[in-house]
């Protein structure tokens, strides 16, 4: 194994594009569903438009150019490559944060979010805020490696992230992330890293106090509710993903538009939305997103993890210090007493008033706000 580091831009080759145009040209498309809304689930007419964009409008070469201003590298660790992006502020006593990304996300999430991070004072902030920021791209997914045996879970990933903060050089980091993020974040708030100071989650995962069940508060009904609506109506990919990864694996990278339909969906129902994907998120960005799972063919790759890992959200406790920051429209929601009972040692609590799964993406600039506000403490 070699821990050189090497810089890498994303190009996706010619015959992949044309290849993808083809076959959206090509889609044999299904009847159109029987109901006027999203209960059956993304609607025929709206994967059509996209899948119609995608092929004839979309210019990935722009967006591709685009997503390269920030240094991309990669780096082996544990026998795959890992892709990230390393982007140093200029600020002298910057912070340096491993940023985790999760399913159906990539960093094309945190496009919008690393110049307020790393520069602030360029973008009306202090410099005393500053970040150094590193995204690395989860085993199996966009353009990192594809592990190619099994154990490649969120605990070897939390361990290879610290191997990682440490090649970079930074003796101090902290760590950020949601849903797979906050799995990774978690393990490394429990590996014992010296290096890791503390974490921040959007999305800390803590089961209720069963002692406490007969005195929950009005935020702890809801969050219940919401776990139940998502176990009975919005669960479904996770349970394939997690018990029979290889075989959604054929349909999803051998259709562009089954690929598109399966991450599309969960844009819109895990975001604070007013009904349509698109009030949250920019079409591009989201077709980006949906660039690194088929530009890279990684639907089964990536699905794996949930067979790793879909245990290891876990009940573990986690002793380093803990921002969390809670958005309404989180697919998993948590009360600080059910969450203290996990993470032992929260020094940062906020529940917002809007956004969803992907506040980096949806609401950068709460986001941002957040991770100052959460981290400010230690500096």
């Amino acid at each position: 194994m070699s821990d050189a580091v090497r810089p890498f831009e994303i190009h996706v080759t010619d015959d992949v594009l044309a290849d993808l145009r083809r076959r959206l040209h090509a889609t044999r498309w299904p009847e159109p569903e029987v109901v006027d809304d999203w209960t059956q689930g993304i609607p025929l007419s709206y994967v059509q438009e996209l899948a119609a964009y995608w092929a004839d409008e979309y210019d990935w070469r722009s967006r591709e150019a685009a997503l390269d201003r920030w240094p991309g590298f990669i780096t082996e660790i544990d026998g795959v490559d890992i892709h990230f992006l390393d982007v140093r502020s200029p600020h002298d006593g910057a912070m340096p944060i491993v940023i985790t990304h999760g399913w159906p996300g990539s960093i094309v999430e945190f496009q919008e979010i690393i110049g307020p991070l790393t520069d602030p004072t360029a973008h009306g902030g202090d410099a005393a805020d500053a970040f150094h920021v590193v995204c690395p791209t989860l085993p199996g997914y966009g353009f990192s490696g594809k592990p190619t045996s099994v154990g490649f879970g969120v605990e070897r990933i939390a361990r290879a992230w610290d191997e990682l903060m440490g090649r970079l050089g930074f003796e101090s980091y902290v760590a950020q992330g949601g849903d797979w993020g906050s799995a990774v974040t978690s393990y490394i708030g429990m590996i014992g890293s010296s290096r890791c100071a503390a974490i921040h989650t959007n999305m800390p995962v803590a089961g209720p106090d069963p002692d406490a069940m007969d005195d929950l508060t009005e935020q702890e009904v809801a969050a219940l509710d919401a776990l139940g609506y998502y176990s009975t109506w919005d669960s479904g990919y996770s349970k394939q993903q997690s018990t029979r990864p290889q075989t959604l694996g054929y349909a999803l990278t051998d259709s562009p538009a089954g690929q598109l339909a399966w991450i599309m969906e969960k844009f819109w129902s895990w975001t604070d939305r007013s009904g349509h994907p698109e009030d949250s998120f920019d079409r591009d960005r989201l077709l980006d997103n949906a660039m690194f799972y088929w530009a890279t063919a990684s639907a089964t790759s990536s699905a794996r993890l949930y067979w790793e890992s879909f245990a290891d959200f876990g009940d573990d406790t986690i002793d380093i210090p803990t921002m969390c920051s809670l958005f309404p429209n989180e697919i998993i929601a948590s009360s600080r007493r059910w969450a203290e009972r996990r993470y032992t040692d929260i020094r940062y609590w906020n529940e917002l008033d809007h956004g969803g799964h992907f506040p980096a993406f949806e609401v950068p600039d709460l986001f941002v706000a957040e991770l100052r506000a959460a981290f400010r403490q230690l500096r």
